[in-house]
C-alpha cells in the first residue's frame, strides 16, 4: 500500500509518496493545468491513502481520489501547522509533515460532509449571498427616496411605497438609477422566492431538520444550515466542543491566577453563525425563556452581548435536541426539571 501526503495548491501540489512494501519516498511536484495530478493518481496502484490539509477549492481533487478508488483523510489545518515545530516552511517539507503524521497515526482527521449535505449548503450560501445583495440594493433605493425628501423606512416596500418611488420625478442618470436598482430587485426578489421554496422542501424532507424546527425561532433556513454544518452531532462530545466550533466561546489571554475574557473568538462558521444570531432574536420574540434570559442580560450587558448569548444558548438547545432526538417542547421540561443537569452545564 502507499501512502501519499499532500500539499494542495489551486494550481498545483507536492506531495510525498511512502511505499509500505519497499519502505521508499519519493516527492514530486504535480501541475493541474498539465494534468500531471491526474495522470498521477489513475497510475497509482489502489486503493492508495491520500492525506492532505482542509483548503479551499479543492472538490475537483476529492472528487478525483475518491472516483479512483483512493482513500482520501483530509485533516485539521491548525493542528497540522501547530504539530510542526521547525522554522522552515517549504513545499516539500509541508507535504512530507503531512506524511510522517499520516504514517505515525498522528493525522488530525476532520469529518467530511456527503455530496448531498454540500449540495445543500450551496444551495443555503447562494441563497444567503442573493439575501445581501437584495439588502445592499434596497438600502440603495433608499437613499435614493431619501435624497428626493421621501422618508418611509421599511414603508418604502409595500405596494404603495413602491408606486411613489416609482412615481418621483427624478431627472437624466439619476432615473436611470432608480430603474435599474428596481429592475435588479424584482429579479432578486423571485430567485430568491424560488430558493426558500428549495430550502423548505429540503428541510421538510430532512428528520433532524424537521426536529430543530419546533423550536420557535428556528425557520427552514437555519435548521437545515444547522444540519449540514454540524452533520455528525456525536463528534462533539459537549456542547461547549459544538460552540467553540462555531466560534460562539469567548477568547481567552489568561496566566497564573488572572483570567482575562474577550470577545468571542469567531473562529468557525461564519455563514452559521450570521444566521444563529437571527434565528435567536426571532427565538427571543416567540420563546418566553428566551425573552425573559434576553431581557435580564440586557440589564448590564450590551445588546450586541445579549444577542452572542442567546445565539449560543440556541446553539446549544438545538444541539441537545439533535444529540438526544428530543423536540422542543419536551427539551424545554426536561431543562426545567430538578434532576436535568445536562444542557446547561456542558
Amino acid at each position: 500500500m502507499k501512502i501519499v501526503g499532500c500539499d494542495f495548491h489551486p494550481s498545483f501540489q507536492q506531495v510525498a509518496i511512502f511505499d509500505s512494501t519497499t519502505g521508499e519516498v519519493e516527492e514530486r511536484r504535480l501541475v493541474h493545468a498539465t494534468g500531471d495530478a491526474e495522470r498521477f493518481y489513475r497510475e497509482l496502484d489502489a486503493p492508495a491513502l491520500v492525506g492532505m490539509e482542509a483548503v479551499g477549492n479543492s472538490l475537483w481533487f476529492e472528487q478525483l481520489v475518491e472516483r479512483l478508488g483512493h482513500e482520501l483523510w483530509i485533516g485539521d489545518a491548525a493542528q497540522i501547522r501547530a504539530s510542526y515545530v521547525r522554522k522552515q516552511k517549504t513545499d516539500k517539507r509541508d507535504a512530507g509533515h503531512i506524511l510522517r503524521l499520516l504514517i505515525e497515526q498522528r493525522f488530525p482527521r476532520i469529518w467530511i460532509p456527503s455530496h448531498q449535505q454540500r449540495d445543500q449548503r450551496q444551495l443555503l450560501v447562494h441563497r444567503h449571498r442573493l439575501v445581501e445583495m437584495r439588502t445592499r440594493i434596497k438600502t440603495e433605493l433608499q437613499h435614493v427616496a431619501m435624497n428626493q425628501g421621501m422618508q418611509k423606512k421599511r414603508s418604502l416596500w409595500s405596494v404603495r411605497g413602491r408606486a411613489d418611488l416609482k412615481n418621483l420625478s427624478l431627472q437624466g442618470w439619476t432615473g436611470r438609477r432608480r430603474e435599474d436598482l428596481l429592475a435588479l430587485l424584482t429579479v432578486l426578489e423571485k430567485q430568491i422566492e424560488e430558493l426558500d421554496q428549495a430550502v423548505a422542501e429540503a428541510a421538510f424532507l430532512d428528520p433532524q431538520a424537521r426536529l430543530l424546527m419546533t423550536q420557535p425561532g428556528v425557520g427552514p433556513n437555519t435548521a437545515l444550515a444547522f444540519v449540514v454544518t454540524i452533520g455528525e452531532v456525536s463528534r462533539f462530545r459537549r456542547s461547549k466542543q459544538m460552540a467553540s466550533y462555531l466560534g460562539l466561546i469567548p477568547s481567552e489571554h489568561s496566566s497564573g491566577s488572572k483570567r482575562r475574557l474577550g470577545a468571542i473568538s469567531k473562529q468557525g462558521n461564519v455563514f452559521l453563525r450570521t444566521l444563529l444570531v437571527e434565528a435567536a432574536q426571532s427565538a427571543v420574540r416567540h420563546d418566553a425563556d428566551f425573552r425573559k434570559e434576553y431581557r435580564h442580560r440586557c440589564h448590564h450587558k450590551p445588546t450586541g452581548v445579549a444577542k452572542v448569548a442567546a445565539a449560543r444558548k440556541l446553539a446549544v438547545r438545538l444541539y441537545w435536541m439533535l444529540r438526544t432526538r428530543t423536540p422542543y417542547a419536551q427539551i424545554v421540561h426536561n431543562e426545567g426539571s430538578p434532576s436535568h443537569s445536562v444542557v446547561g452545564v456542558s
